[in-house]
């Protein structure tokens, strides 16, 4: 039952399954597909959860997995490294200084290089570690002995849509599926209720739009569901009782559309996808609601995450950071959390002026809330199978754009994960004196991508798909797994 597109192991499909059963067994489980809807027929459960085996794309590991789940925490714009997380005190020696004069400066994205500016927040050493984090982190700086700190991180583009585009799929170009898609596409939920690849809106759409999350080449069932936290998190999620009659009918006549095609000889994967999707659609009707229901969390909870804040932003982020923590809870795959709305603006991390206001504006909404998160799963034993990663896209400049702002840097920037598989308290990398360009270790975003496929128990080198004449992996022809931040 094995199928070349996927080099780890792909059962077949609805479709190829009905084909192969000519004696009555694919009239049976086309049934059973459609049992636990209203208007359709009845179902043996077991039965059911045989034919979700064999439906599903859901390989065994390569090996055994560290994480069963990751969350991705992204930071919409870029973080100054020189800012959060590597201090440089030539910065501080050397501000308002020419940096022409000090090192070759390369092409910025804006071209209006200002002078040396050092950072307008101090840092402090943590933990036993004595790991360095600025004054703009102060929760996620108690939880320094829980990170592994990358200070060499490197991308291949300067801009917005290229390179978060590199960071989501392995490729500057638009089109190739995200690293949740081929998370979802390679193992799956562990939930029949809930999609295997989330995201979590927090009011912005990044640079490259919705394909940051698309399923590009793969079936479009693994594409990101995107779910908005609050009262209704996907709209028309609570079907009205006024019209349970008219969706019964169409989930009846879609059963039939779907026998006539699928038993025949057309069929195609779009069918495979909208067939399961609208079955999971179906199915979240019950579990969204649920899922979205913070009154059963502990008042110590609600502050842990900063629900109970007075800001606006910190409240929405916390929002997001719980409702990961149950989504993980219920056994999906790849969450990813997207930037709220600081003040109702689309600035992000992207400061290329009032650099002192935006990051402290953008530091202060999500701070809490993952140090919270930290600390939550810690509490609950999931951070030992959860894998957490905080990363933008690229870094930016130890100068100035213009008086008070940073440009793009992608030569060098810092990020963090947390949780299961990682020495923790570790440092890992190193930028020159400026923060400017990466003189140890680099890691590039490919190399980032093989690692926490690895920890998920896959070798990035096996989950392919067959596309366009060739196999297509998430790294392309790159990436190593870094094997000194492992524990």
């Amino acid at each position: 039952m094995a199928n070349k597109k996927h080099s780890i192991y792909r059962p077949v499909t609805r479709r190829e399954m009905l084909g192969m059963c000519k004696a009555g067994f694919g009239s049976v489980a086309l049934a059973s597909l459609f049992g636990s809807i209203p208007g359709c027929s009845a179902f043996d459960p077991k039965q059911a959860d045989l034919l979700d085996k064999l439906a599903g794309s859901h390989p065994l590991p390569n090996f055994v997995p560290k994480a069963k789940n990751i969350i991705f925490l992204y930071m919409d714009g870029g973080v100054s490294q020189v800012d959060s997380f590597d201090p440089k005190p030539r910065l501080d020696k050397e501000n308002g200084e020419d940096p022409g004069k000090k090192f070759k400066v390369d092409a910025t994205q804006f071209g209006n290089v200002g002078k040396i500016l050092k950072s307008p927040w101090g840092f402090k050493k943590y933990g036993e570690s004595g790991m360095d984090i600025s004054d703009l982190f102060p929760h996620i700086a108690t939880c320094a002995d829980d990170l592994v700190m990358i200070r060499s991180m490197v991308s291949n583009f300067p801009e917005h849509t290229s390179a978060n585009y590199f960071l989501h799929t392995g490729s500057g170009l638009q089109g190739r599926p995200s690293m949740g898609a081929w998370v979802n596409y390679g193992l799956g939920s562990e939930n029949s209720n809930l999609p295997g690849y989330v995201v979590l809106d927090g009011g912005l759409i990044p640079p490259g739009g919705l394909d940051n999350f698309k399923n590009g080449f793969l079936p479009a069932t693994f594409q990101a569901s995107i779910l908005r936290a609050g009262a209704e998190p996907v709209a028309n999620i609570r079907p009205s009782d006024s019209i349970a009659g008219i969706q019964d009918e169409k989930l009846a006549f879609l059963k039939k559309m779907d026998n006539s095609l699928l038993s025949g000889l057309g069929g195609a994967d779009e069918i495979e996808s909208a067939i399961s999707n609208y079955e999971l659609a179906y199915k979240m009707q019950s579990s969204i609601p649920e899922l979205t229901q913070f009154a059963a969390e502990s008042e110590a909870t609600r502050n842990l995450y900063g629900l109970n804040s007075p800001d606006i932003n910190t409240r929405g982020y916390a929002a997001q950071c719980l409702l990961a923590r149950r989504l993980i809870e219920r056994g999906v795959r790849f969450i990813e959390l997207t930037c709220p709305s600081v003040g109702g603006g689309a600035d992000r991390w992207d400061q290329h002026s009032n650099l002192k206001s935006g990051h402290e504006n953008n530091a202060h909404a999500v701070d809490q809330p993952i140090a919270g998160l930290l600390k939550d799963l810690k509490l609950r034993g999931l951070l030992d199978e959860t894998l957490v990663v905080f990363t933008g896209e690229f870094g930016r400049t130890p100068f100035a754009q213009g008086t008070d702002g940073r440009d793009h840097n992608p030569s060098a920037f810092s990020m963090w994960m947390a949780g299961a598989g990682i020495k923790r308290g570790t440092i890992f990398g190193k930028t020159d004196e400026y923060g400017y360009r990466v003189i140890e270790n680099p890691v590039t975003i490919h190399d980032l991508h093989a690692t926490m496929l690895y920890l998920l128990g896959v070798d990035h080198k096996q989950l392919t798909f067959h596309f366009g004449g060739r196999d297509f992996r998430l790294t392309d022809v790159h990436g190593n797994v870094i094997k000194e931040i492992l524990a």
